[in-house]
């Protein structure tokens, strides 16, 4: 039975006394991939960034690997929303994934070859090897992602935290997207924050709803219960996920209106 890698009891957390999180529990076992889904304004990405330690909660407890989230930072790899580069500047494949090692105090010139050959390691289990030596402005916005992961396993964490990853990628690439995360996930447990029910369907292992409050789904499939939970809508009534549904496998949804 997989142990417990995160832990998080009973949590509130407002914006300017507006509640965005309300007494959330949630138990994620190593070794998961879960996708955190939901509305806009859901929380999603709040939660995300609490069990960062970039956010503290108004009441409640987090813990990850069994510590206050800032305490194991150096075990966490993350991917943030939107992260946008500047595709004039000249920086190379390889020196993007380097900022990785990057700690305070110490430049550019204090990257070791130990720094370089993690560095190269992090690029081949990204499929990016060959492009170590290629301007970041030069990659497409799939690759320019596959860096991005690079640059947060360059330091061997044992959690991985995506914020919509795919937001910017096309059809395509996103698919190759979360093969590549599939693939990851035998080493590592993997948390992404996506609006996107493809990844439910084929990727991930369980599924968190989150509407201000939690629901945790421990397969990678949605019901009509759940969606219900996140958008307020009956089976009975047109719900927003069909939009987004159509033209995937129906298995993703047990429950809703087909018009």
């Amino acid at each position: 039975m997989s142990l417990s890698i995160i832990e998080i009891r009973d949590l509130n957390f407002s914006y300017n006394r507006q509640p965005v999180l309300l007494d959330v529990n949630l138990d994620i076992k190593a070794g998961d991939f879960m996708a955190m889904i939901g509305p806009n304004g859901g929380g999603k990405t709040t939660l995300l960034k609490l069990m960062l330690g970039l956010l503290s909660a108004d009441r409640g407890r987090i813990r990850v690997l069994g510590k206050p989230p800032n305490d194991v930072s150096h075990r966490i790899g993350y991917v943030p929303q939107d992260v946008h580069i500047n595709k004039d500047f000249p920086v190379s494949v390889l020196d993007v994934v380097l900022m990785g090692k990057l700690k305070p105090g110490r430049g550019w010139s204090g990257h070791s070859r130990k720094d370089r050959i993690a560095t190269l390691q992090a690029l081949g289990k990204v499929e990016m090897t060959d492009f170590h030596n290629r301007r970041i402005g030069e990659l497409s916005g799939g690759q320019i992602q596959r860096v991005f992961v690079a640059r947060a396993l360059v330091t061997e964490p044992e959690l991985l935290f995506l914020d919509e990853p795919t937001a910017s990628i096309d059809t395509k690439g996103q698919r190759e997207f979360y093969t590549l995360l599939k693939e990851l996930n035998q080493t590592i447990t993997i948390i992404v924050v996506s609006h996107d029910l493809m990844v439910v369907s084929g990727y991930v292992k369980s599924v968190a709803c989150v509407n201000q409050r939690l629901h945790y789904h421990g397969q990678a499939e949605l019901t009509g219960e759940m969606i219900e939970f996140m958008y307020h809508c009956t089976a009975e009534e047109a719900c927003p996920v069909e939009l987004i549904a159509h033209g995937l496998p129906h298995r993703v949804l047990h429950t809703h209106r087909d018009d």
